[in-house]
């Protein structure tokens, strides 16, 4: 309204017709059906803006109610169990329905009445010159409705803490901060509001043998010079027993071989990742004297100089 140069001057018009003693809504064009529009109008443009919540003349409405407080929880899981998945049990504090009042906040034999200062809207409004701004109604704090007689078991709140140990069954491959949504399992919710959802995130330990990147499992598997220069076939370790795989000949310390399939189940369901083998040269710290003596044969008939590349 106030960005159109002629209903700002209209508006303008109704403000300076106030000021005079005309009062709200009575100034030029008010009643006329001519087209002025009065703070009548603005009262609908307020109301709707505000939900329409305490706007004179308007219908009762029950108050909202009001969902659960959502809940987060840790589970703590050995690798194994992240990798095939498991059932584990989670103990949380949480809110819930009052059994005696069956979650109404009122004493057995008794019901909660309707506000009769908000007509159970929860919300009374405050008036500003021909429209209204809710508040908060006093009398019921935003209930919507008054407990005469309070339960005594929840004193009145129709919610009660109590300890659960509910069972999570967290899915293969869940990684460390996985975040699995149980919708429900919250805390209860106020005049029969739907209950919050519960959050339960994984911390996973470590593997003694795999490292995870991604949803490929990686390895280091130490070889012989020997079985690194002349090439071999080996066993490595998965998640699920030994696998053959094949070293090729000149294998460079460092070097990674790809086992499809023999990583970590994926959460979509889709199958597993990979197997990273990452070969690790390892080097005898002591040596027999026929290891010594076919070294050194080898030495002698060695003619190229591996570190020639540094020195061109």
């Amino acid at each position: 309204m106030l960005s159109d140069p002629e209903k700002r001057r209209e508006y303008d018009a109704e403000r300076q017709f106030a000021r005079m003693g005309g009062g709200f809504g009575a100034g030029p064009g008010a009643g006329s059906g001519g087209g002025a529009a009065g703070f009548g109008d603005l009262g609908d443009l307020f109301g709707s803006m505000f939900g329409g919540a305490g706007r004179r003349g308007g219908q009762a409405q029950a108050a909202p109610s009001r969902r659960g407080q959502d809940l987060e929880v840790e589970v703590t899981l050995a690798f194994d169990q992240a990798m095939s998945g498991a059932e584990v049990p989670v103990t949380l504090e949480r809110t819930e329905a009052c059994p005696t009042c069956s979650g109404s906040g009122a004493a057995p034999g008794s019901s909660p009445r309707l506000c009769t200062a908000c007509d159970g809207r929860g919300s009374v409004g405050r008036d500003i010159g021909g429209f209204s701004i809710p508040e908060t109604c006093p009398e019921c704090g935003g209930a919507g409705t008054i407990i005469d007689d309070p339960c005594t078991d929840c004193r009145g709140s129709g919610v009660r803490s109590a300890e659960r140990r509910i069972r999570v069954r967290i899915p293969a491959g869940a990684k460390d901060g996985t975040r699995i949504k149980l919708k429900g399992k919250g805390g209860a919710g106020a005049r029969g509001g739907p209950a919050g959802d519960l959050h339960v995130i994984t911390r996973v330990m470590p593997s003694p043998v795999f490292t995870r990147k991604g949803d490929d499992l990686l390895v280091e598997v130490p070889v012989t010079v020997a079985e690194a220069a002349l090439g071999a076939k080996i066993e490595v370790p998965t998640l699920d027993g030994r696998v053959k795989i094949t070293v090729p000949a000149g294998s460079q310390d460092g070097r990674t071989l790809r086992v499809p399939g023999k990583g970590a189940p994926k959460l979509n369901g889709s199958g597993s990742g990979s197997l990273l083998a990452k070969l690790r040269i390892a080097v005898p710290s002591s040596l027999t004297d026929g290891q010594r003596e076919a070294l050194e044969a080898f030495a002698a008939l060695e003619t190229r100089d591996p570190r020639e590349k540094l020195f061109r």
